[in-house]
């Protein structure tokens, strides 16, 4: 297949099971606002974190084929559970086509600033027990210091209490999460979920203004920022760029939980069928 440069026009994509990578698009559109964006949402086989890692490795390779047919100049996986499971088979897939686009995950941005930010060598994790299971961000502590202590704490069900609304009725239930934080005595606590950012005045007052909540958007935002520049893909527009969405499943659903995510206005969402859309 013939090589596929990208342009600096062309958007960058950003791809999660559903409305919570939109606190990762939030931080890109903050960013790098002069930059065009396509998000899409894989609602209809949601939740990826009950997903089998061969299911999560198809569907992003899947996903990454459709960003890139719409003209992506690079792609971001905003999900945890995919980004541990397809990240290294979404890069051998597009090498094996040939195609000059790189791809950035949640995991390792996030992991890099609380290493570099800690200065006691503590840090903490909150999130999805699929992820603290895959041993990701573990990985990736040690890859970015082996003297570097990670205490990670499993949450069950919060990321669907957020989703709900319904967060600030379980204060307990968060601060329980965050005590083993407060016992290591942490200095950094990653936010290993899109869905965790919209309580982190909740949690930054539970974990104290000493230790600093580090989230997935803000490492992205740096990585893509970096990667763009080193490819000269950033857009030279002086005014603000456009975004715009698609999901695989409800399209009034997504609009309504969408832009509390987003934190800034949705505007249509386009709906799309992919081959493999099903739920399980």
């Amino acid at each position: 297949m013939v090589p596929v440069s990208p342009l600096p026009q062309q958007p960058v994509a950003v791809f999660d099971s559903g409305v919570g990578g939109l606190t990762v698009l939030h931080e890109l559109l903050v960013s790098l606002p002069t930059e065009d964006y396509l998000y899409l949402g894989d609602t209809a086989r949601l939740p990826y974190g009950d997903r089998t890692q061969q299911e999560l490795r198809d569907f992003s390779v899947e996903i990454a084929d459709h960003l890139l047919e719409a003209g992506a100049k690079l792609l971001v996986v905003a999900c945890n559970s995919a980004s541990a499971a397809a990240l290294d088979t979404i890069e051998a897939h597009l090498e094996a086509r040939r195609v000059q686009v790189d791809v950035i995950g949640v995991i390792s941005p996030a992991t890099q600033l609380a290493v570099a930010g800690s200065r006691s060598g503590r840090i903490g994790l909150l999130a999805t027990p699929a992820t603290i299971a895959s041993g990701a961000y573990a990985r990736a502590v040690r890859a970015a210091d082996r003297h570097v202590q990670l205490e990670s704490v499993a949450c069950p069900g919060l990321a669907s209490i957020i989703e709900a609304g319904s967060s600030f009725d379980e204060l307990g239930l968060v601060r329980g999460y965050c005590a083993p934080l407060r016992a290591a005595q942490v200095d950094q606590v990653i936010l290993g979920c899109t869905h965790y950012p919209l309580i982190a005045p909740m949690l930054q007052r539970i974990v104290g203004r000493g230790v600093t909540l580090v989230t997935s958007g803000a490492g992205v935002a740096r990585s893509v920022e970096r990667a763009l520049a080193a490819r000269e893909l950033l857009n030279p527009r002086s005014q603000e760029g456009e975004y715009r969405f698609q999901c695989t499943g409800d399209v009034e659903l997504f609009q309504a939980l969408g832009t509390r995510f987003l934190q800034m206005p949705l505007g249509e969402v386009a709906h799309v069928e992919l081959a493999a859309a099903v739920t399980a």
